[in-house]
Order: structure tokens, then C-alpha cells, then sequence
């Protein structure tokens, strides 16, 4: 192993009023919010692609205005997770799919598929989901992570399937949903859920150290032990992984800050 992944903190959106005067420079204008926070951050997840399509125009447009190496992640259609049976989500996943994101090129991060807090695991038609992402599409590489809320997903054969299709699952740091931190994919992905208003970085120093210690782990080819798992005698592969944390939900006011403070951390 000659080195680690790459390390990317990064937010939720780019449009929040109260990151105006405070993230954002006076003045400066909304058009130009995107363009501001990619010179800032590494990576940004965009969550209004959960709830309705994207012309492709407008993915082109996004990936003209951030630098070389920003990364766009992208939560999936609510329309394929929010299924009864996801085996049957084939064509809701297709749909999301061929909206025009590879319009983003290489500006193109993980998809997150996010689940119900009701949906419970079912090995047999959450594999046959997990058989539905592709690899590729229109030529480009796709990595898929999924973030699951139900307890009943905490169970060996959950991380099992995820390692088999080379998917991800969220490492969500949240008050009520579990922590499931298995390494799984050549990849991980964590959401920082738990900040503060009132604390400048979102979160406290210490809990920064902490976190900036854990992605490191991480994009060196470990495993972070203090974190739960769904098996925790599982041993992935030792190898360097690209690793992507968002500071999401509450604190959101200083989420650009921490994220900025994270990304500050793990680049020393």
C-alpha cells in the first residue's frame, strides 16, 4: 500500500438562507453559490434529486461551474427505495439513472440510495435490489451506496450482500438510526448527523480529532473497531479507499465550517 485514498468533507446543497453573510460573502450573488462552495469544499450531496428528475442541461451546467476534482454525490430517486418490493424497482432505477447525470462526467460521486426508518431487511429482495445498480452507465463508472434506518438490517448477511455487489452502506452518525461502519465497497461513506447551531465547526474540536482520525482509518484500508458493525468479524481487504464525510442535518447553519474544519484535519 503506497498511499491513502482521497479524504472529501463536504455538505448538503449549496442553497441555505442563513449561509448567506456567513458561509457565503456579503453580495454575493445565488448564481454564483455553487461556483463559491466547490472552491471551498471537495465534495457536495445533492439532495433535491431524491425528490424530483434533473434535465441534463442543468448536470452539465453544475459540472461546468466547480473546479477539477469537486465531486457532486447524488441521493437517488425516493421512487425505487420507497417501494414495497424493491425487486421490483428496475425501471424507477433506470429512470433515475438516464436523466442525463453522466452529464457531470467526472465530477460524478457516489449515488445514494436512502431508505424508509420502516423498511426492514429481507435478504432475499434486498439482494435482488442490489442486483438491479449497474456498474456503468453510458460508460461511466458508477459507485452506489445505500442508507438503511431499520435495526434489522444489523446482521451479517446484510454486510455479506453489500460486499458482493461492491455497495456501500452509510456509517450515519445520528441520534436515533443505527451505525452499521462495515467496510464493504472500495469506498466509504459516512453523514455526520449529530452538530450543533451553537458550536462554531458543527461539531466540537474533540469530535473533529475523533472523526478526523476514523476517516483516515478508513482511506488507509482499515476499520474504525469503536463503531458497530452488522458483522463485526468481517475483515475487508486492506487496501486504500476514497472516503466521503457530510456534515448533514442538524447543525446546518455551520455545517460548511466543520466540513471545512474536517477537511483541514485530515489533510495534515
Amino acid at each position: 500500500m503506497t498511499k491513502a485514498g482521497t479524504i472529501r468533507t463536504g455538505i448538503g446543497g449549496w442553497t441555505f438562507d442563513p449561509w448567506e453573510g456567513t458561509f457565503y460573502p456579503e453580495k454575493l450573488s445565488k448564481k454564483r453559490q455553487l461556483e463559491y462552495a466547490s472552491q471551498q469544499l471537495k465534495v457536495i450531496e445533492v439532495n433535491g434529486t431524491y425528490y424530483g428528475s434533473q434535465k441534463p442541461e442543468t448536470f452539465a451546467k453544475w459540472a461546468s461551474e466547480v473546479p477539477d476534482g469537486f465531486l457532486f454525490s447524488l441521493k437517488a430517486s425516493r421512487f425505487a427505495t420507497n417501494k414495497k418490493v424493491l425487486a421490483e424497482a428496475g425501471e424507477s432505477i433506470e429512470k433515475f439513472l438516464t436523466q442525463g447525470l453522466t452529464e457531470l462526467g467526472p465530477r460524478l460521486g457516489p449515488i445514494l440510495w436512502q431508505f424508509m426508518p420502516t423498511k426492514k431487511f429481507d435478504p432475499d429482495d434486498f439482494g435482488a435490489f442490489l442486483a438491479l445498480l449497474p456498474e456503468k452507465q453510458d460508460g461511466l463508472a458508477l459507485r452506489h451506496v445505500v442508507e438503511v434506518r431499520n435495526p434489522s438490517f444489523k446482521v451479517p448477511e446484510f454486510a455479506a450482500l453489500l460486499a458482493k455487489h461492491n455497495v456501500a452502506v452509510v456509517a450515519a452518525d445520528h441520534g436515533e438510526y443505527p451505525m452499521i461502519a462495515d467496510v464493504t465497497a472500495d469506498f466509504v461513506y459516512t453523514r455526520l448527523q449529530t452538530g450543533s447551531d451553537a458550536v462554531a465547526t458543527c461539531y466540537d474540536e474533540k469530535r473533529l480529532d475523533l472523526w478526523a482520525d476514523r476517516l483516515k482509518t478508513w482511506a488507509e484500508g482499515g476499520t474504525v473497531e469503536e463503531l458497530e458493525k452488522a458483522d463485526p468479524a468481517r475483515q475487508p481487504e486492506k487496501k486504500p479507499r476514497d472516503v466521503f464525510a457530510f456534515f448533514i442535518t442538524e447543525g446546518k447553519v455551520n455545517a460548511p465550517t466543520g466540513a471545512k474544519a474536517l477537511q483541514a484535519r485530515v489533510d495534515q
